[in-house]
């Protein structure tokens, strides 16, 4: 098959033919007339639309029958009845006086196509069959609009307002690495939440500072394992990465979203395992960001829920490195939720703690509020202290029949749930795939009922 020759057309102020005016053709006229063409209709009947915009001014109503002579003067034509003789003709009669012509539904009879189009003026992205398959074209272009946020031909408008001004001030061996952190950075954000001057001052800012040595860092969450829960900015931060470090809990379905030719360093931490300091994942941070790289620090769940997000940011900022922060799915909701267990319930909990079972020497739990009884407790990295867990909270009050579940690979195929009671706790974690989540209170009986996703292992009862 021979493939077309991609391009767009600049329709303004153009005169178009438009042969038909019934339902199809009144797609065809919108999409036209939005394009800024000078319609001239071809028809016997006027259908209502047609009727509004000959009304209106934006058309012009030429004959009720189709002659070449009305191809004189026309940019391109659009044939849209339902009579196969007279759309043959149209088509013909454009050949002849070598106009490019479309008729609808009928690939053989044109010398263009229109594509499926993601709007998102002055951006726009068209996706095309070749005509042989225009549903897969609309299906493509329904599942790439969801990756395109809204605001985006805002961001491409503002740029372009402000094009001129950076060819002035950047050499053209600098420019690209400028548009590409900008359009990664807060700038972004800034024209996401309508805050248009500020986004405006902000490139100006960016601009007067920009060096293609001074890089920046992304605190990104890449949610509890399932590649479906990342959010489309940490998608978009992953694949504009020059290096990602990456914890082990980064499932793999997610890394290999990240941009083929970027850097990928595990920093990753596990018990039992080899670890990377955290002094040393800052350092490589700021070092790299020095570089002026693109630099991504992807963490399982959310980075400033039990992941030292904080004290990484906290780095950044004492060395001068720019950065910014993409919240993800933390575990407490992630795997909660594919085990069918929801965190707060009206007649089982009024209130969700999260908690690490993991703490830094010296601190200290403060047990008899973790062992109220009417919420539900989420304790990460807690398997290890189980038997700990399990004694302080019966000896300050929590029955030790509550209901606990322990997950395992939460929102992963693999995952699995394991459900008993406080008593038995030590003997759940300690047969528990890691890494693994605790959950105590009376929401995990509802399981039972709710329970969705994949297969459970069987419970192990008090």
């Amino acid at each position: 098959m021979t493939p077309h020759f991609p391009l767009f057309a600049d329709l303004r102020g153009r005169a178009v033919l438009l042969v038909g005016a019934g339902h199809v053709a009144a797609r065809k006229a919108e999409a036209l007339l939005h394009a800024g063409a000078r319609l001239r209709v071809v028809a016997r009947d006027l259908s209502a639309p047609f009727q509004d915009w000959l009304a209106a001014g934006q058309m012009e109503h030429i004959g009720a029958d189709f002659a070449p002579a009305q191809l004189d003067g026309v940019f391109l034509a659009v044939a849209a009845t339902d009579d196969h003789a007279l759309n043959t003709q149209v088509f013909q009669a454009a050949e002849t006086a070598g106009k490019l012509c479309n008729v609808v539904d009928s690939p053989a009879l044109c010398s263009y196509i229109v594509p499926a189009v993601i709007d998102r003026a002055p951006l726009q992205i068209a996706i095309s069959s070749a005509g042989t398959a225009p549903v897969l074209a609309r299906h493509w272009r329904q599942r790439i609009e969801t990756l395109i946020p809204a605001h985006t031909g805002k961001l491409a408008e503002i740029a372009g307002r402000c094009r001129a001004r950076v060819k002035r001030k950047l050499p053209a061996s600098a420019r690209r690495a400028f548009w590409e952190k900008l359009f990664a950075s807060r700038f972004d954000t800034l024209v996401a939440q309508q805050r248009y001057d500020a986004a405006e001052r902000e490139l100006a800012a960016q601009l007067d500072t920009f060096s293609p040595s001074r890089g920046e860092v992304v605190l990104a969450g890449a949610g509890p394992g399932d590649a479906g829960l990342l959010t489309l900015h940490t998608l978009q931060a992953i694949q504009a990465a020059d290096i990602v470090f990456y914890d082990a809990l980064v499932s793999d379905d997610i890394r290999r979203l990240i941009r083929k030719d970027a850097e990928q360093v595990c920093v990753g931490k596990r018990a039992g395992a080899h670890q990377v300091a955290q002094a040393e994942t800052n350092t490589l941070l700021v070092r790299h960001a020095a570089l002026g790289k693109r630099v991504v620090r992807l963490k399982g769940g959310d980075p400033f829920v039990f992941a030292r997000g904080g004290e990484e940011a906290a780095t950044l900022q004492a060395a001068g490195i720019p950065f910014r922060v993409i919240p993800g799915i933390t575990a407490a909701l992630g795997a909660t939720a594919y085990a069918g267990i929801p965190l707060t319930h009206r007649d089982h909990a009024q209130s969700a703690l999260f908690i690490t079972g993991h703490c830094r020497d010296g601190a200290r739990m403060d047990w008899a509020t973790l062992a109220r009884a009417q919420q539900t407790l989420v304790i990460y990295m807690g398997t290890l202290q189980a038997a700990e867990i399990s004694a302080e909270l019966v000896r300050h009050g929590r029955a030790a029949s509550t209901p606990v579940a322990v997950i395992s690979n939460g929102t992963l195929p693999s995952q699995t749930v394991q459900t008993g009671v406080l008593r038995d706790l030590p003997s759940l974690a300690a047969h528990a795939p890691r890494p693994a989540l605790i959950v105590i209170g009376e929401v995990v009986h509802l399981r039972e009922q709710l329970a969705w996703f994949g297969e459970a292992l069987s419970d192990i009862a008090a």
